[in-house]
């Protein structure tokens, strides 16, 4: 039995790097694409999407069944579904990102220098992108597009209980990169649904040179772990609103309930709400109101609950956790300095707002939380590549090297280094 065991691992590791070895080829290939091209690949998959239709409805039903047989809830399975309405959305995404300017050979900051060199920055790929997620098939063409974009060859690994419909989806990017001429292995799904093949793929630094997980904050923790090559991830979205004492009551209580309340899912939905003890008098009435018409149970510090009576008493563990439901922590602070130490040290660095109208404090949010998203007088909702103006996203990153916020088309690049010279030699 072990005998078995270690030949199927080795097994799956040897199909991985073939994987690996065909992306590595087709970055290269990648890299003599110019913009127009890689927008034909794209209209192309979006022709293959659309007549492919039915294949498409056929294989996302066995993967529909399949989940009831093996008791997904009811969210995994709307999740999962592949309808008609989301199949008109994955075009529109492929198209979205088609329009999208390319920073790929863009070169900045070109100068002179003494010698008489100009030097300057010109972004490139990464290369080969290993991008692990969940449950919904159209991550995969939103990753396909993103990474075909920026020149970069993928190798995408989605869940088990998606194999038919991503196997499907596979099929129509592998025909569109055909009809345009570029390497069909510049788009690889991974066939089988062993979880050997993760810890294959996130271990490949010869052939990958950056992984991306998409997924519950299990999975990410796993790979961030385990991973020999570089992750660009968040693992928690514990977002802050500071009220301060020197904000306008009509903008904190708007911002306060739309970054609860407007979605209770995302990554950049606030999960604890801090007030100044000067206006809480003035907020937090209001606001208790608005949350318990909308079902939001608060879990609130001794303070809070002297203004929110029916308020459940808050834990510890309530100011580190990310609840990704109807659920807030409420926490009375004393001073803006007692604000911004309570963000960073129960925050995950994802988003946070600030409420006010002293500019001076502002100015101090924006330097000293330590954040991938700092924010004056909105709501962390904002927090989104579409928001940002980067057009689409593939996740976002609370690194601190390489990419940090919400991740597109710019932050699946990097930079080198040009030189311009005329026959210039060094003395």
């Amino acid at each position: 039995m072990q005998q078995t065991a270690t030949s199927r691992v080795e097994d799956i590791t040897h199909y991985m790097q073939a994987l690996g070895q065909r992306a590595r080829d087709a970055s290269a290939a990648l890299r003599r694409v110019d913009s127009g091209r890689k927008n034909a690949a794209l209209e192309a998959i979006v022709a293959r999407l659309d007549a492919a239709r039915p294949n498409l409805a056929a294989a996302n039903r066995e993967d529909l069944q399949r989940g009831r047989d093996h008791g997904l809830s009811e969210a995994l399975l709307d999740r999962l579904a592949l309808t008609n309405e989301r199949v008109d959305a994955m075009i529109a995404g492929v198209r979205q990102v088609a329009a999208l300017p390319d920073p790929v050979g863009q070169i900045d900051g070109l100068s002179y220098r003494p010698s008489g060199i100009q030097v300057g920055q010109m972004r490139v790929p990464l290369g080969v992108i290993g991008i692990i997620y969940e449950s919904r098939p159209n991550v995969t063409v939103e990753a396909a597009s993103l990474c075909l974009k920026s020149g970069n060859a993928c190798i995408l690994r989605g869940g088990s209980e998606a194999t038919a419909s991503n196997a499907a989806i596979a099929e129509c990017i592998r025909m569109g990169l055909e009809d345009a001429g570029l390497p069909a292995s510049a788009v690889q799904v991974v066939a089988t649904t062993d979880r050997a093949a993760v810890g294959a793929l996130i271990t490949m630094p010869q052939f990958v040179d950056v992984i991306i997980p998409r997924g519950g904050k299990s999975l990410i923790a796993r790979i961030a772990a385990d991973a020999t090559v570089p992750v660009i991830k968040h693992l928690d979205g514990i977002c802050h609103v500071y009220i301060d004492a020197a904000a306008d009551i009509a903008k904190a209580v708007a911002i306060a309930d739309n970054a609860k309340t407007q979605r209770y899912s995302p990554c950049n939905t606030m999960e604890t709400l801090l007030v100044h003890v000067d206006i809480a008098a003035q907020v937090l009435p209001s606001l208790a109101a608005i949350y318990r018409h909308k079902g939001v149970e608060m879990r609130c510090c001794p303070r809070t609950r002297e203004w929110i009576e029916d308020a459940v008493e808050a834990s510890d563990a309530d100011w580190s956790t990310e609840y990704l439901a109807p659920i807030l922590a409420i926490r009375i602070v004393d001073d803006f300095d007692r604000a911004i130490e309570h963000i960073n040290t129960y925050g995950s660095q994802h988003t946070d707002a600030i409420v006010t109208e002293n500019l001076t404090l502002a100015r101090r949010f924006l330097a000293e939380v330590d954040s991938s998203s700092v924010i004056v007088n909105a709501s962390t909702r904002f927090a989104d590549g579409f928001e940002y103006g980067l057009g689409a996203e593939i996740g976002i990153s609370t690194n601190k090297l390489h990419a940090r916020g919400p991740v597109g088309l710019e932050g699946l690049t990097t930079r080198k280094y040009v030189v311009f010279g005329d026959g210039h030699v060094r003395g």
